[in-house]
Parts: structure tokens; C-alpha cells; sequence
């Protein structure tokens, strides 16, 4: 894993605090648990399932629909598909 690159800072507001100052907002932050030791020993780097490109027609409604939802409406279309299939899996 280390030649994943480390992503950009999403904000420069904790650049002048101390590990310390760090540790001390996350005990306080209710969403920031914990990660118990030995949690990422045994984890496996999982590649994400491939795509392919077609050409597929969609009802207006739908294409109007998702486009509207903006920037990567291709991908929440995808999304919807993807967990269509998972659902039908388990379910028959």
C-alpha cells in the first residue's frame, strides 16, 4: 500500500495544530471511533469490478432524471443498476 498516493487535504484549517490538538478533537467527535488494533491486518486490497462501454437507450424520464442530478450521473445510473442485480442475487 504504499505506493498509493496520499490524497490532497480537504481543508487547511488543521495545519497549525499539534498531534496532540488532533487526538484531543477526535476523542470529542462522537463520529470518529476508533480503529481497534490488528483491524487492517488481515485486509486485502479488492479491485473494483471492471466496465465496459456500450450504447444503451433509456427511457427520457430517466436520462432527464439522472442528468439533472449533475457532474457523474452516468456513474449514479450504474449505481442503481449495479445494486438492482445485487438485490435480485439475493433474492432468488
Amino acid at each position: 500500500m504504499d505506493d498509493i498516493p496520499v490524497p490532497p487535504r480537504l481543508s487547511r484549517i488543521s495545519d497549525g495544530w499539534s498531534d496532540e490538538e488532533i487526538e484531543r478533537r477526535a476523542a470529542e467527535d462522537p463520529d470518529a471511533g476508533l480503529v481497534p488494533p490488528g483491524f487492517w491486518d488481515e485486509a486485502e486490497i479488492v479491485e473494483p469490478e471492471g466496465t465496459e462501454q456500450i450504447t444503451l437507450r433509456l427511457p427520457r424520464r430517466v436520462l432527464s432524471h439522472f442528468r439533472a442530478t449533475g457532474k457523474g450521473y452516468q456513474s449514479r445510473i450504474s449505481a442503481v443498476l449495479a445494486s438492482y442485480v445485487d438485490a435480485r442475487r439475493k433474492t432468488g
